[in-house]
């Protein structure tokens, strides 16, 4: 157990600057580009089906990246630990179909009603209680199950654009060798090197604007509640915070969960009217940060996701025109920086996940499961993972103590 993490509040002077590296600066990087590029498509998709003007879009983008900049460097500089905070994926992905059949203040009704929840849940202690139960070895083959799909995507990629991500894949592993901490930054450079030579990269479509708030007055409906608010709140626990808290304790913060809940909670109230479906713990993101690409220095991985937080801020600043720049890259190269990033955590939660010969079995079948990507009763394979591993653990030691 990491000593830092028990005591956020050691004495130690707070120096995020001093503290930070060019490789935690390419992490909160690779961070927030991971994060927006998985699933910022699907807002643009999920408010153009229900009907949204280009400016209440560009406002719900805004209001998710503000909250996700001030709740992800407030946290990690607070607790000294790399908080990552992002907004729920699945959330967006269910909104496609849900956002169309109410009005937008009734959606964001339904937004802040799921928020509401979210900040009980951390306020009263429910959600820390349940975590500490959760044994250290389901926590890292979770980890490591969610990690594995994001982690393989770059063997598909090579697929498709072989040049570029050999060219990325062997740079990455030549510079692990010599200067492992610089790997993934070396990696990014030659992608980009590769892709702009290859003509992939594509900026014409790329112009500065920035994004506007804009107020939507709430109204409250039994319909949306239903609809909306309850399946997001469902989703948010068991496909973002669950898994976040997972990737925290995986690699060695032992950080309160209840007041990461609480924070994000009230930010999501605060920000809904503005279009905001909710920001919860990252999973994917965070583990990128507290990885030992972020930083040799586990003290000083804070930074990456203070960086990480900024970018957030400057993205969101100009959420009219982000989807452009992302749709300038080729897909494959934000696949394959975003695997690379990776490796470092699939590997640790793998190894710690089989490091418990009674409890092997039950991580492996944790690992498996969530690695499928499998959904049921529209809930992520994540949730289901920690389920069949639970159930697994228990069966297979029901009355071990007396057999001994």
């Amino acid at each position: 157990m990491h000593p830092r993490t028990e005591n956020p509040a050691a004495p130690a002077r707070l120096r995020p600057l001093a503290d930070s590296s060019p490789s935690a600066v390419v992490a909160g990087f690779i961070a927030m580009l991971t994060g927006y590029t998985s699933s910022l498509v699907l807002m643009f998709q999920a408010g153009q089906a229900a009907g949204l003007s280009n400016a209440q879009i560009s406002s719900w983008i805004w209001a998710l990246s503000i909250g996700m900049a001030t709740t992800t460097v407030g946290l990690s500089l607070r607790y000294r630990t790399p908080i990552v905070v992002a907004w729920s994926t699945p959330g967006a992905a269910l909104l496609i179909t849900s956002l169309p059949g109410v009005s937008y203040g009734e959606a964001i009704g339904a937004f802040i009603v799921c928020a509401l929840l979210l900040s009980l849940v951390g306020l009263t202690g429910g959600f820390e209680r349940l975590m500490r139960r959760l044994p250290g070895s389901l926590a890292s083959a979770l980890l490591a199950g969610i990690l594995f799909k994001i982690g393989s995507e770059i063997f598909i990629a090579a697929q498709h654009r072989t040049s570029l991500v050999l060219a990325m894949f062997f740079s990455y592993l030549l510079f692990k060798r010599l200067q492992p901490r610089y790997a993934v930054l070396a990696a990014l450079v030659v992608g980009c090197v590769v892709a702009a030579a290859l003509g992939l990269l594509d900026f014409r479509g790329f112009e500065f604007a920035l994004a506007k708030p804009v107020w939507t007055s709430p109204e409250f409906s039994l319909t949306a509640m239903i609809s909306i608010g309850i399946p997001l709140f469902v989703v948010a626990m068991a496909s973002q915070n669950i898994p976040g808290i997972a990737v925290l304790r995986a690699d060695g913060y032992q950080v309160p969960a209840s007041p990461l809940i609480s924070v994000t909670g009230i930010a999501s109230v605060l920000l809904a009217p503005f279009g905001s479906h909710g920001i919860n713990l990252a999973a994917i993101s965070a583990a990128i940060c507290t990885g030992s690409h972020a930083h040799e220095d586990r003290d000083k991985r804070y930074t990456a996701a203070v960086w990480c937080g900024l970018f957030y801020g400057a993205a969101g600043t100009f959420g009219a025109t982000l989807a452009a720049l992302f749709a300038a890259l080729p897909k494959e190269l934000v696949l394959s920086i975003a695997a690379l990033a990776l490796f470092g955590s699939i590997g640790s939660g793998l190894t710690a996940a089989m490091h418990e010969a009674k409890e092997r079995e039950a991580a492996l079948i944790t690992f498996m499961v969530t690695a499928s990507g499998m959904t049921l009763l529209s809930i992520g394979s994540a949730f289901w993972g920690l389920i069949a591993g639970v159930l697994t653990l228990l069966i297979l030691n029901w009355g071990g103590e007396k057999q001994k």
